[in-house]
């Protein structure tokens, strides 16, 4: 449990799920897949607000080029380059057994902040499930670069955001700040990993856990938040 438990019950119309993720880690998609999955089935459905949180899994990526991700596996985990690959086609077959199609061969990883920006003006915009679920599919499933401003500014796009607006936030530092606050609220919660999921401010999930593990906890708050 995370935080201080409310000694009110749900008074309003939202239950705030708070999912703490980066754009380029596929255990995050696959988690954000499995809430989706559980919310499906979830009595409450419409009273639930879902927030993604900014998280960087490597702040100090390189801004101006990418580099290829099977490398980066193998330095931050001791592997050689073949077990790093199979690792990769393991995440691959795992994916698929929750219906996402991953395409990991030849990837290359880079910053994301300027994604994570883009998500907050895409909150702003009441389009922020679209985008994230935009940039997912394009860096996994379609081998797409979510690196550099022309990729953010086609996505932005093509998740129903003003092209006029996005290269305006890509063009400045606007929403570096807020980016920058939820980074710093993990740290306060001790997320060390992503995805991690925070329930209403009081239950913490961490990792991809299986849709019917997040279905029970998504049951579990509701009736400690539910009138008696």
């Amino acid at each position: 449990m995370i935080g201080k438990q409310r000694d009110v019950p749900y008074v309003g119309p939202i239950m705030k799920i708070e999912i703490w993720s980066d754009v380029v880690c596929p255990w995050c998609y696959l988690g954000t897949r499995r809430l989706e999955l559980a919310l499906e089935g979830f009595e409450h459905r419409d009273e639930v607000e879902v927030v993604h949180r900014s998280y960087q899994l490597d702040p100090s990526a390189p801004t101006d080029h990418t580099v290829e991700t099977v490398g980066v596996l193998a330095s931050k985990y001791g592997m050689t380059r073949a077990q790093a690959e199979q690792a990769q086609r393991e995440m691959e077959q795992r994916a698929a057994a929750d219906g996402l199609d991953y395409h990991l061969d030849g990837q290359h990883t880079g910053n994301t902040f300027d994604a994570h920006r883009l998500l907050h003006y895409a909150a702003a915009e009441g389009k922020q499930a679209a985008l994230v679920d935009r940039l997912f599919r394009a860096y996994f499933s379609e081998q797409r670069s979510v690196f550099d401003n022309a990729a953010l500014q086609q996505l932005g796009e093509d998740a129903g955001l003003d092209a006029a607006g996005v290269a305006a936030v890509l063009a400045s530092d606007r929403y570096a700040d807020a980016v920058a606050a939820d980074i710093e609220q993990a740290r306060e919660y001790g997320i060390t990993g992503v995805p991690f999921f925070v329930i209403d401010g009081r239950f913490g999930i961490s990792g991809a856990q299986p849709a019917e593990l997040l279905a029970g906890a998504l049951d579990q708050a509701w009736s400690a938040g539910a009138p008696a």
